[in-house]
């Protein structure tokens, strides 16, 4: 269907595939010899209880497409001289950045969270089986704004031991303003306190230029700040500068067209 809304009518989909269907994915290689299936991600989309419908993680959404085509973006490879890369993915749905990044990045340990919905989490564990990752990847079910123990390695529970998360990846989890709150407490819960630790936050126009933006004044009052925030287009990868004012003039189908990529630091 959304196929065919970008067909007909020029309509780029902000997301893909319905519950409990296969998606998909394959990985963009550089001309290797790699086997078919070792280019391909397979992954089940997550179909959420009835009382958790409000979610919507029962899609593979537009922005966790870009992460994957565009991983190179998270400059993961600044780490490469540490024995372990900690790395946190919060909202993750189907898990298709997380599985991503640990195919790429061989000293990555990722926790993969999500809401703690169990046809969610039961999903998102057969996926990182089924993409053969369960040995960099560990799902975690977690709710934003409580206790990050669970998202932890007893290492990281120890205040003399090893760090909290380098990275912090999020796709599409912007859009409803009342969960900001909680979503920055995580950040800051979560996000190590050296000077290379990263959030990486890509989020589809369709969230509102208005709620981004609320986002990121939010996001300054928590002692974060935004280092960058770029403008991307989804089919020709055109980039240019994140402008509020853009949306008085952009109809609901030039939306659809762009994401959203900013990039948080402490201050």
């Amino acid at each position: 269907m959304s196929a065919s809304l970008q067909t007909l009518y020029d309509h780029t989909p902000v997301s893909h595939s319905a519950p409990g269907s296969i998606f998909t994915y394959t990985i963009k290689c550089d001309g290797g010899g790699s086997p078919a299936l070792l280019r391909q991600i397979t992954l089940q989309i997550p179909d959420t209880q009835a009382s958790n419908w409000s979610l919507h993680a029962s899609s593979i959404w537009q922005s966790s497409v870009h992460i994957a085509d565009h991983i190179e973006y998270l400059q993961l490879d600044r780490f490469s001289d540490r024995k372990i890369l900690r790395v946190l993915e919060l909202g993750a749905g189907a898990g298709l950045p997380s599985i991503m990044i640990a195919r790429n990045t061989p000293n990555a340990a990722v926790v993969v969270s999500d809401y703690p919905d169990e046809n969610l989490i039961c999903t998102l564990s057969d996926n990182i089986r089924r993409n053969h990752a369960s040995e960099r990847c560990r799902v975690v079910p977690y709710a934003w704004g409580n206790d990050i123990s669970p998202l932890l390695t007893p290492a990281q529970q120890n205040p003399e031991g090893s760090a909290l998360f380098d990275i912090i990846v999020a796709a599409d989890t912007l859009w409803n303003p009342e969960t900001h709150v909680q979503f920055i407490d995580t950040l800051c819960m979560c996000l190590d306190h050296s000077p290379d630790a990263r959030v990486h936050i890509v989020a589809g126009l369709h969230t509102g230029r208005y709620t981004l933006q609320s986002f990121m004044n939010a996001v300054m009052m928590h002692k974060l700040q935004v280092e960058r925030v770029v403008e991307r287009e989804v089919i020709d990868g055109v980039q240019r500068p994140w402008d509020i004012t853009r949306a008085e003039s952009e109809d609901e189908r030039e939306r659809r067209k762009w994401v959203v990529w900013m990039v948080l630091k402490w201050a």
